[in-house]
């Protein structure tokens, strides 16, 4: 699937790059997604006029590690995709569903499957206590 939904551990929530980096290290690393993205969200491909930046975190749950994969310009209906726990809350759950199939050409069925498994892997690390933080990604920025 392009499009899926990244369901951070509860005890990362709140827990993100601009909480760690300072607001002008910040835009240098949303600034350079920009760029690769050049005016489309890299997820979709729809050209918009605003991008939101985006972390992409990868978990390994044996040795507890969050790591940072890759910080990407996505639209905003993508990021509701991805953030389906809070766009839920925000009423956009629809909305999202329909741009979640549009994007990966499946169904309602599919959309429930992905949603099924998203949910367990979010329980699953919800087990780990305390994730140690990898951002080696940020190297390429110094």
């Amino acid at each position: 699937m392009k499009l899926n939904f990244e369901l951070v551990p509860d005890s990362c929530w709140y827990s993100n790059l601009r909480s760690i980096l300072t607001p002008a290290q910040w835009d240098v690393v949303r600034k350079e997604a920009y760029s690769r993205a050049g005016g489309k969200c890299m997820i979709c491909g729809a050209k918009v006029a605003r991008l939101e930046a985006h972390e992409q975190w990868e978990y390994d749950e044996e040795k507890c590690i969050q790591k940072l994969k890759n910080v990407v310009a996505i639209c905003k209906s993508c990021h509701e995709v991805i953030h389906i726990g809070r766009t839920t809350l925000m009423g956009g759950e629809k909305r999202a569903s329909e741009h979640f199939m549009q994007v990966n050409n499946c169904s309602y069925a599919a959309y429930r499957k992905a949603l099924g498994e998203a949910n367990e892997a979010h329980r699953r690390r919800n087990k780990v206590a305390e994730w140690k933080l990898d951002l080696s990604y940020l190297k390429k920025f110094t």
